[in-house]
């Protein structure tokens, strides 16, 4: 079976998700700033009311992903909070100023989830050597994903790319192909890469519906049910 991740940036984008048949949540808020960590409120809410893992973005602030020492520091609280709450895994990805993974960073971040699945997020796709992070991530041990929409931030357009990368990784490392991932695309993604976990926000894309939804942002169930239609 194929895993649909669906990234929700509200408590309503999480239950749409849900409802539209969802296998995992990422939840985070600010999705149009590229996601941060959602309210400890929220993240309780969630997870009490549905019966499907959630996955916590971790990310304290907009911009680059090279935190200094008192941004890890509050990382590492935010994901004790966070498990705290209900979840079932967190999301996150810190480098240095070289592009490289920061490795001492990481560390500490994945020592913080206690054995719970970290996602390294695209953050990766910042990386200027790209195996050399893998094996580093491998090495540390802890990082039960990559997500990522390769070079492109296109996981459609990158499908080559991203099936070299399933095949770098192994059954060390799942992929989680995600970008620019529709109902319309999905399948193609799935049967071309071969992975097994996609990654979307199945978020509203018409003016009508639009005017529908409490916010555009949010994840569209019917959307959702298509992409898992999609991929059986």
């Amino acid at each position: 079976m194929v895993t649909v991740e669906i990234c929700a940036q509200s408590y309503q984008a999480a239950i749409n998700a849900y409802e539209g048949g969802a296998h995992r949540i990422e939840l985070c808020r600010k999705l149009p700033g590229g996601g941060l960590t959602p309210s400890i409120t929220v993240i309780r809410q969630v997870c009490q009311e549905i019966n499907i893992p959630v996955y916590v973005l971790i990310r304290p602030r907009e911009g680059d992903f090279v935190f200094n020492a008192q941004e890890i520091n509050a990382m590492q609280l935010d994901i004790a909070k966070c498990l705290d709450a209900g979840a079932s895994g967190i999301v996150c990805g810190v480098l240095d100023a070289s592009d490289s993974i920061n490795v001492a960073g990481l560390s500490l971040l994945v020592a913080a989830c206690q054995g719970m699945p970290f996602t390294f997020h695209r953050a990766f796709e910042q990386i200027k050597d790209q195996d050399i992070a893998i094996q580093q991530m491998m090495s540390l041990g802890g990082v039960h994903r990559i997500l990522t929409g390769g070079k492109t931030g296109n996981a459609y357009q990158c499908r080559k790319e991203l099936k070299e990368l399933n095949f770098r990784l192994g059954d060390q490392i799942i992929l989680l192909a995600g970008s620019g991932v529709t109902s319309a695309n999905a399948s193609s993604i799935v049967n071309e890469t071969g992975v097994t976990e996609i990654h979307a926000s199945a978020k509203y894309t018409t003016t009508d519906d639009w005017n529908k939804a409490i916010n555009p942002y949010d994840s569209d169930p019917q959307e959702v049910r298509r992409i898992v239609a999609a991929v059986k």
